[in-house]
């Protein structure tokens, strides 16, 4: 019972991280709001919240599917979950004290909308923040660990990465997307410049909090 608990709540994280990346205009709806009142059509806000939402969702899964296999490693599990939260910290810690953004996203052309969105959820640690509560999940997950092979962990692990990576992109897609059909269709572009709200201290706090948390819950 205390499994399922746990596995509940850990799956409301995934929607919650999900709905928070979603609303942070640093993850980019803001650009999807841009695009379609500049070629004026609202088949380009949709699409360009598509193209946004395939890009973090690879960010997603380029981050959760090594630590499938790596979760392979019974025996080292704990080790691993220690050493995830640590990396998530670190990477809360970094972007705390260094607010600078990458130059290279401002290379990347607006028309490449799903490139950028992979970039920035890779640069700014969007995927990390899952590792901690996707390690949580694998670990209510009921195995006979020690009978079961190692490709049947392995795949094991990697649907529920592929999982809670969809879960995610979708809260955030949902969330992020009402943000950018509210502005698009009644407040327009000079609410989105006058409104622009900096979360990156928020971003980093959360990362510290997120691996914090991890850390505890391995005691």
């Amino acid at each position: 019972m205390q499994d399922v608990t746990s596995a509940t709540a850990l799956w409301w994280a995934v929607v919650a991280s999900g709905i928070y990346h979603g609303v942070n205009p640093g993850m980019g709806w803001p650009l999807a709001v841009s695009s379609a009142l500049m070629e004026r059509s609202r088949g380009a806000l949709y699409k360009a919240l598509a193209a946004l939402a395939a890009g973090h969702m690879l960010a997603m899964a380029a981050i959760l599917f090594p630590f499938a296999v790596l979760f392979v490693l019974v025996d080292w599990q704990r080790e691993i979950q220690i050493g995830a939260a640590l990396l998530v910290i670190g990477l809360g810690l970094y972007l705390l004290v260094n607010r600078r953004h990458p130059r290279f996203l401002a290379r990347v052309p607006p028309s490449r909308l799903a490139l950028w969105s992979f970039l920035v959820a890779m640069a700014h640690g969007a995927g990390l923040m899952l590792v901690p509560i996707y390690l949580g999940i694998c670990a209510t997950v009921e195995t006979d660990a020690g009978h079961a092979a190692a490709d049947a962990l392995i795949g094991g692990n990697a649907a529920v990465a592929l999982a809670v990576a969809l879960v995610h992109t979708a809260a955030m897609a949902l969330s992020g997307g009402i943000f950018a059909a509210g502005v698009y269709h009644w407040l327009g572009l000079k609410f989105l410049s006058r409104s622009w709200i900096n979360l990156d201290v928020v971003w980093a706090c959360s990362l510290i909090l997120v691996g914090a948390v991890a850390l505890v819950a391995t005691h």
